[in-house]
């Protein structure tokens, strides 16, 4: 019985270094590698991609395909269906070591007839709808952004701000004219880093007046997770995209809720991004929406004041 593991990039910018680590983290046995050219389309229908149809071909019955997530070779609910109509026929196992899929046997067979249990469809089918296979999709294209910007030299995450040690020398530069645009690049730092390290000194700041207001800091709110899933599809400002990017999944039985941690006026800006779930003219709103929107505004309102 052959081991073997199919990987794949998305483009000749990526490197198989995250697949490599999941996979010898699983300990297989001789292993028995297909690897896709990078200039493969992703959007190739697994069947179709060259390196794929040759692990088919090579393949016997009772040997186990591996791949480190599932997005690695499909793009959708119907390519997975294809895909396991296939290691069906074939009689070969599926063995996926990361990712939503990966607690499942998706080529399981029923005892006395042979078939596919319907019962993996089903699950297939309702983890695609919960939009599990879309995360992993999401985790996948981020870090593409990211392995290609580094590759031109664009270093991603967020900028560092001021070490403590030259804080008082953009203080005093500062203070002789230096522009606020200017101190950021010369200390490779974002504006808001030289803002925060100067903010005693901005015109519009006056020190001990007790009628400025405090700056303000995160708040972590659970956002229903089809709130969320709206969202992510959704024209958000860069702070907006940042907390839903840097939010953190939590599993409530068959859904899910998305802890967000930004401060009040990025909530406020999500919360009136989903206002389309409350419906629009012409399109009634779907029921499920329409409750887990208003549940965040619960949230958003009672946590964050909106106003004096």
């Amino acid at each position: 019985m052959a081991n073997l593991v199919y990987k794949r990039v998305s483009t000749d910018q990526q490197s198989t270094a995250r697949q490599d680590l999941v996979l010898d983290e699983a300990g297989i046995e001789n292993p028995v590698v297909f690897e896709e050219d990078p200039g493969t389309s992703s959007r190739l229908h697994p069947l179709q991609r060259p390196k794929f149809g040759e692990l088919l071909a090579y393949a016997r019955p009772g040997d186990t395909v591996h791949i480190s997530e599932m997005f690695r070779l499909v793009r959708g609910t119907g390519h997975i269906l294809d895909v396991l109509d296939v290691l069906h026929r074939d009689r070969l196992a599926l063995r996926i070591h990361d990712g939503a899929f990966s607690a499942m046997d998706l080529t399981a067979r029923h005892p006395r007839t042979g078939e596919l249990l319907s019962t993996v469809k089903f699950m297939v089918q309702t983890l695609a709808a919960a939009g599990e296979l879309q995360r992993d999709l999401q985790r996948e294209l981020t870090y593409d952004g990211l392995r290609a910007a580094e590759a031109r030299g664009i270093k991603g995450g967020r900028r560092p701000a001021v070490a403590a040690a030259k804080t008082e020398t953009v203080r005093t530069a500062y203070l002789e004219g230096r522009s606020i645009a200017a101190l950021a690049r010369d200390h490779g730092v974002s504006r808001g880093a030289i803002r925060t390290a100067v903010a005693d000194l901005l015109p519009e700041h006056t020190a001990g007046d007790p009628g400025v207001p405090a700056p303000e800091l995160p708040v972590v709110l659970d956002m229903p997770g089809k709130v969320a899933d709206f969202l992510r599809s959704a024209e958000l400002e860069p702070a907006e995209r940042a907390a839903l990017d840097q939010g953190v999944t939590v599993r409530r039985g068959q859904g899910y809720t998305l802890r967000v941690s930004a401060v009040p006026a990025v909530h406020r800006g999500l919360l009136a991004r989903c206002q389309p779930l409350d419906g629009v003219q012409g399109v009634p709103a779907v029921p499920a929406q329409r409750k887990a929107r208003r549940e965040y505004e619960s949230r958003v309102s009672a946590l964050i004041p909106t106003g004096p």
